[in-house]
């Protein structure tokens, strides 16, 4: 019943910080099998706030275990499908910018790109996320600034 109601809001948000299918459904499924876990250890209130930020940080540890894998292997490649129907080039700039920024989030410290991701992917408020997180607005805001600043300076260098 659980991912019948929140699945399709689940895959969205995984999919969208990943941008591959394979990853996005190893995610969806840790997602679902950590908040089963969560449930037996204590009783969950807002289910899909739970699923969101869990979604949220799997999608970021995947993140962060690409970057270690291609440090590792040295890898410097684009990773994204091979496009079958090219497009203009608009489209392959923002491929490569969504690539880019995903890598970005992934070399953050976990608050600040759930922070990050919660508030450019949910569009969520700061006192949304201060709450979902039990974190001061204030905070917040920091988290974001930061964020923010370490992610143009990363593109500035990547680009």
């Amino acid at each position: 019943m659980a991912v019948e109601k929140h699945g399709p809001a689940v895959w969205q948000k995984v999919y969208r910080l990943l941008g591959d299918e394979a990853d996005a459904a190893d995610c969806f499924q840790e997602t679902f099998m950590s908040a089963l876990k969560v449930s037996h250890r204590q009783s969950i209130y807002n289910l899909g706030g739970l699923l969101d930020r869990l979604a949220t940080a799997r999608a970021i540890d995947i993140l962060r275990r690409r970057i270690r894998h291609r440090s590792f292997v040295g890898e410097d490649n684009v990773y994204e499908p091979e496009d079958t129907n090219p497009g203009p080039p608009v489209e392959v700039q923002r491929r490569e910018l969504s690539f880019l920024l995903r890598k970005g989030i992934g070399t953050l410290p976990r608050l600040e790109a759930e922070v990050f991701s919660l508030r450019y992917f949910n569009d969520m408020s700061y006192r949304q996320i201060s709450k979902e997180l039990g974190l001061q607005p204030g905070t917040v805001g920091a988290f974001l600034h930061r964020a923010r600043n370490k992610l143009r300076h990363y593109l500035k260098h990547e680009t």
